[in-house]
């Protein structure tokens, strides 16, 4: 995995947090796509993003769908897949999809461009099988993690989660952190309460520019490193014959 942001909304420093599945060094997923996310993945890839896993629908998480629109209204190129929890279907068609004219000459409405796929507890991408769960962020139904059984928990911006993670015994876990909870986020002495088990295995993002120095100590996700994942669990696809293993 790597973080191409690993910031809170307030953070330009660090970036808005997202982060990219790599198989074999090359982007497989993106998870969310953040003001200035787009041209940080490029950077890194010298492409545009294939699939991209949208966590929920606050703009430091969703902003630069506006410049990868534009980038593809007038690109002859494959659509990407966009992996999208099916209750923030109608939030990102309020906040995004919905605004009128998106280009001057017509002939473009925002879903065009994207290969929208609702999701609910799992899908398929690049034959791995993908969890999808709820978290505590904000309103019920409005934020969901994403995770690959045997290798990755992601929690996206949440409150503390034991019962979700009960569920991954083994998983690297990548979670929110703040040095004081609040009725949206995760606090630092929160984190303290998950077992230890749990503790052994986080990664924390999310964070903020005032936060760095009050989280020492901790094990921080930064921009730009690969954190390398156990091999996800092998699953037989459709032929009966291959699996993934990585």
């Amino acid at each position: 995995m790597r973080f191409l942001g690993v910031g809170n909304a307030a953070s330009l420093r660090l970036g808005s947090s997202c982060a990219v599945l790599l198989r074999d060094r090359l982007p497989l997923l993106l998870i969310d796509i953040g003001p200035d996310a787009l041209a940080r993945f490029e950077a890194a890839f010298g492409a545009l993003p294939q699939a991209v896993f949208i966590t929920h629908a606050h703009l430091d998480h969703i902003a630069d769908f506006e410049p990868w629109f534009y980038r593809l209204a007038f690109a002859d190129a494959p659509l990407p897949r966009l992996y999208v929890p099916a209750p923030l279907v109608p939030i990102l068609q309020r906040r995004i999809a919905d605004f009128p004219n998106w280009i001057a000459e017509g002939g473009r409405n925002f879903w065009d461009v994207f290969q929208l796929i609702p999701v609910s507890e799992t899908f398929w991408h690049g034959e791995l099988k993908f969890d999808v769960f709820a978290v505590r962020h904000h309103a019920p139904d409005a934020a969901f993690g994403i995770a690959l059984p045997g290798s990755f928990v992601y929690s996206g911006d949440t409150r503390p989660i034991p019962d979700q993670l009960l569920a991954y015994p083994t998983e690297t876990v990548f979670h929110d952190v703040s040095v004081r909870g609040n009725p949206s986020h995760t606090g630092l002495d929160e984190l303290q309460r998950y077992p230890e088990t749990v503790r052994a295995r986080l990664w924390l993002y999310h964070y903020g520019d005032s936060d760095e120095a009050a989280l020492a100590g901790q094990r921080l996700a930064r921009t730009g490193i690969d954190i390398a994942l156990a091999e996800p669990v092998a699953l037989a696809t459709s032929d009966g014959q291959r699996a993934w293993t990585r």
